[in-house]
Formats: C-alpha cells, structure tokens, sequence
C-alpha cells in the first residue's frame, strides 16, 4: 500500500497551524543579541506567585501522571462561574477544548461556520474531521452576525464567534450578540471563545457564560489560562458548555492531557482579582501606545480592538514586512494562515517592548 492509501483524504489537504518562529531560533540564524516576540498574543508578564509557587510543588512530584480528570481544577472552576461541575471541561489550552468538541461532533459531511479572517483552528479541526467549514466575511472587520445565520444550514453543527476576534481584535455588542442567540436554530451548538476576556472591561461586552450559558442557551464556552495568567507555555484552558457536551468532549480528550503543573498553576490562579486588574490596566495603556506607534509610522490599526493585539492592513504582501522586522529582533505575525495575506498582528509587549518595536519599526519602512 502506497502513501495515497495510507493518509485520510482530510488529512492530505490539511494545512496546520503555524506558530510564531521561536525566539532562541531567531537569534541563532541571524545572530541578534535581542530579539523581542509580539507575535503569539501570549502576556509579557510571567506567571502569578502563587502559580510559581505551586509549580514548584508539582514538580517535585513529576514522576507521577497527572489528575487525568482533573478534579480540583474542575471543582474550582465550577465554583468560580456558579455552574455544576458537569458543566466545566478542561483541555490542553482553549484549542485543546476545540479539538475534542471538534471530535466529538463532527462527520464527514458535517459543517461549521465561523467568519473570517479568523482563528484558523475551526477550519483545521473541522476539516481533519472531514467536516466542511463554511467561512462569511468580516465586516468592518467584526463578525458579521447576520451574515452567519443567514450561513447556517440543516449540516451546520458548530457555529463560532470570536470575541474578541482574532487576528481582529473587535468585539460584538451585547445587544447584537442577543439578538443573534435569539435566531439561532436549536439544532446548533454556538461556540463563543472569549480568550481575551479578563482584558476586557466594557458594560456592552458580555460574560457569555452569565448571559447566554445561565439563560438555557446552547452554547459552549470558551476561557484559557494562556493570556493574562501568563501560563501559555504549559497549556491549559476550559469551556463551560451543557453536561452531554462536557460529557462528549471528555470522551475524546487524552488521557492525562491537563499535565499537573498546568492543573496546578492554574488553580493557583484562581481568583487573584487585584494582579488581573493590574494587567488589564498595562495591557489597555500598551495597546493606545502601540496604536499610536502605527499611526506614527502611517500604519492605521483596525478601530475598536479590545484584546492584547492590533490588526493593521499592509496593503501588500505582509511577509515581506515581516521578514524585515525580523531582520530587525521584532517577530510580529504574518496573517496569511489567517485568511489575510495582506496583514500583520502585532500583540502588545511591556512598555520596553512596545518601544523597541517602534524603533525597528521606523528602521524598517525608512529603508522600503
């Protein structure tokens, strides 16, 4: 049996998320004594003490498997968001969340709906399923809510919004977003992934789990550690979703896929309102800066970001800057694997950060 009989056809068009270029990688090729990554919309700041602390607990015990279900991690998140324990499910990051509800919903034939540009892992995971992804254009660069009811169809399954969206870095209203869940068709399963949501603090930008979850809506959830806590490099996040959704994601998860520094770090992250608050506050001071450094440059940002992150339309081919500002010490990301060829995300970095991309930034464009 040849290749061509040995890989899924699904499997054979998949093309797979690429990550941003490390930065030990950067320096090595091109011999750069600082190198400053703004390109993963991880936060610049490390992880909370408490977490530190309670890696340092975990670690002594590595030789043992993790909680494969997680409990603590599970009961504390319960707790936190008043909702059953069934109705909590862990996973690997907020993408290991979509992967196993991906999974566990998904045939050959199935679609989901999402706009786009937007976070490339629905289509990935939809399509490694042999599922169809259904993508409606941005407009205004939000998510055009009407468009994607008017996308939804008797095979829809998964229906996505990002709020924020990435690499977009809008929001939908409360109102708009009330509006939508009250078309919606019963036989859809609406996924809301809010990993930027402790960024946010808005009276229209709405806590999905409060006023859609705890209203009987169906949808699922989406929250990670990975942004503000600081935890990106261990990977763990969660979705909050009705019981035989949590009941049907676990199925498919891993055994021990939640590691115990991850379930441990975050659990120790739990709670410590005034240190998110803190951040929030740099991260909103950051990204009027970083704004106004584009606009310096001639370079306008999409209006209305509320994430970690901007969006800027080059209006060329965005690798070209890209590989420049690498040249530079600056990894920014290249929007191509995110439907925009012609656009760069830049998340925002400590104040130093920030800075030394508005120097390598006006280096760059005063040689082009």
């Amino acid at each position: 049996m040849g290749d061509a009989g040995l890989f899924r056809p699904a499997v054979a068009e998949l093309r797979p998320y690429q990550p941003g270029k490390p930065v030990e990688d950067v320096q090595r090729e091109l011999g750069l004594e600082r190198i400053v990554k703004l390109a993963s919309n991880e936060g610049p700041f490390p992880p909370f003490p408490a977490a530190l602390e309670a890696m340092e607990r975990a670690a002594l015990e590595l030789n043992r498997y993790p909680d494969g279900g997680a409990y603590r991690l599970h009961d504390a998140l319960a707790a936190r968001h008043g909702v059953a324990f069934e109705e909590v499910c862990a996973g690997a990051g907020a993408d290991g969340c979509l992967d196993m509800l991906s999974q566990a919903t998904l045939d050959p034939g199935d679609q989901i709906a999402c706009c786009w540009p937007s976070f490339p892992s629905y289509l990935i995971y939809a399509q490694k399923q042999g599922a169809e992804a259904v993508t409606v254009p941005l407009r205004d660069n939000r998510y055009d809510l009407d468009g994607l009811l008017a996308a939804i169809g008797p095979r829809t399954k998964l229906v996505y919004v990002c709020h924020p969206n990435n690499p977009t870095g809008t929001m939908n209203t409360r109102d708009e977003l009330d509006r939508f869940f009250e078309q919606v068709p019963e036989h859809v399963l609406v996924v809301v992934d809010q990993a930027y949501f402790e960024y946010i603090d808005r009276p229209d930008y709405p806590d999905a789990v409060e006023a859609y979850f705890k209203a009987g809506r169906r949808v699922a959830v989406l929250r990670t550690f990975s942004k503000i806590y600081g935890l990106a490099g261990l990977r763990v996040g969660y979705a909050v979703a009705p019981r035989d959704v949590c009941a049907a994601m676990a199925k498919t998860r891993r055994p021990f896929d939640v590691t115990s520094p991850a379930q441990a770090a975050a659990l120790a992250s739990i709670g410590d309102a005034d240190e998110i608050a803190g951040r929030r506050a740099l991260n909103a001071e950051g990204l009027v800066r970083l704004a106004g450094t584009l606009r310096e440059h001639g370079l306008e940002p999409a209006p209305g970001a509320v994430g970690n992150f901007l969006y800027v339309e080059i209006g060329a081919d965005a690798a070209r800057l890209y590989d420049a500002l690498l040249h530079e010490g600056v990894i920014v990301r290249p929007l191509a694997g995110f439907g925009a060829p012609t656009a760069i995300r830049v998340s925002v970095g400590t104040p130093a950060e920030n800075a030394f991309f508005g120097e390598a930034l006006g280096r760059t464009l005063a040689r082009a």
